[in-house]
């Protein structure tokens, strides 16, 4: 079931950016990720208060907690904004370097090397991201801005690999404190990154789609229900069974899916040399998790 979970998330998320393209036609970067987490949380919230799972953990937990929300919201407003100015493909590619942020934290921080094995894989997700990434693609719906969207796409792969840290670190057990629900978890998150976005928002001038906007609405509520509510919510419990790094490279998975339905959505070809690449991806992901134990 871990592993099943895990596919089933990356899987779900891989639509997430075909969602995105569909949302931003009709808002900006900062309003269709604040929709997406707002959306999201409102169920969430509302189980968890019939549940009465949602107590109090604390002033400094509860902080912690709050400045996941915001690597959470970072990582959306960064990672939604890249394609306005990059391919699908580009983008979901360039966000999927998470592996490499949380396995150098791991050991430059935790002290923890990897074991050798991650490092074959590390080697196939590089040569697979550079063999896809050398491919043409659909122009961007921004044009001549292709640095800005692969920078925007690379801040965002640094900040979920933020959050992924802090929740698997702070959402644990311990022997003066009781892990907390996944629920509660991405209860808290989801609300704290979608009021972070709030004065961004505000700021930049962007607000939601028309209410006749369908094509837009229809890829806020499809990021919210689909690659959000079931995706996302469904990698925060993978947590519990694997570690962030395991996690972060099983999202190498995204671009594969993404760039496949961009393809019949929106024309960005697949190669035989970015099947090649995908295929490298996979095996990586494949090593990766046969070398790391479930906890």
């Amino acid at each position: 079931m871990p592993y099943l979970r895990l596919l089933g998330a990356q899987l779900a998320i891989g639509a997430a950016a075909i969602f995105a393209r569909y949302a931003l036609s009709g808002a900006g970067p900062f309003a269709v990720s604040a929709l997406r987490l707002a959306l999201a949380a409102i169920p969430l919230v509302v189980l968890a208060v019939l549940a009465r799972s949602s107590g109090r953990l604390g002033w400094r937990r509860e902080l912690v907690f709050v400045g996941a929300g915001v690597a959470l919201a970072a990582h959306f407003a960064t990672w939604i904004a890249s394609l306005l100015y990059t391919s699908v493909a580009v983008s979901t590619l360039l966000v999927a370097t998470t592996p490499i942020w949380t396995t150098a934290y791991a050991a430059l921080v935790e002290r923890r090397p990897p074991a050798r094995a991650y490092y074959l894989a590390l080697a196939l997700a590089a040569a697979g991201l550079v063999l896809i990434m050398l491919q043409r693609s659909a122009p961007a719906p921004i044009p001549g801005a292709t640095l800005l969207g692969a920078v925007l796409a690379l801040a965002g792969g640094m900040a979920i690999g933020v959050y992924l840290i802090v929740v698997q670190r702070e959402g644990a057990a311990s022997a003066s404190r009781p892990a907390v629900p996944t629920r509660d978890i991405v209860a808290r998150t989801y609300s704290w990154g979608a009021l972070a976005l709030l004065p961004l928002m505000l700021i930049a001038h962007q607000g939601p789609p028309a209410l006749g906007d369908g094509r837009a609405w229809f890829g806020v509520i499809g990021m919210a229900i689909f690659a959000q509510l079931i995706g996302h919510t469904a990698l925060n419990a993978a947590l519990r069974d694997f570690t962030p790094s395991v996690v972060a490279m099983a999202t190498l998975l995204e671009p594969v899916s993404a760039a496949l339905l961009a393809a019949l959505l929106f024309s960005e070809a697949v190669t035989p040399v970015t099947a090649l690449g995908g295929a490298a991806i996979l095996a990586a992901v494949a090593i990766t998790l046969r070398s790391s134990a479930v906890r």
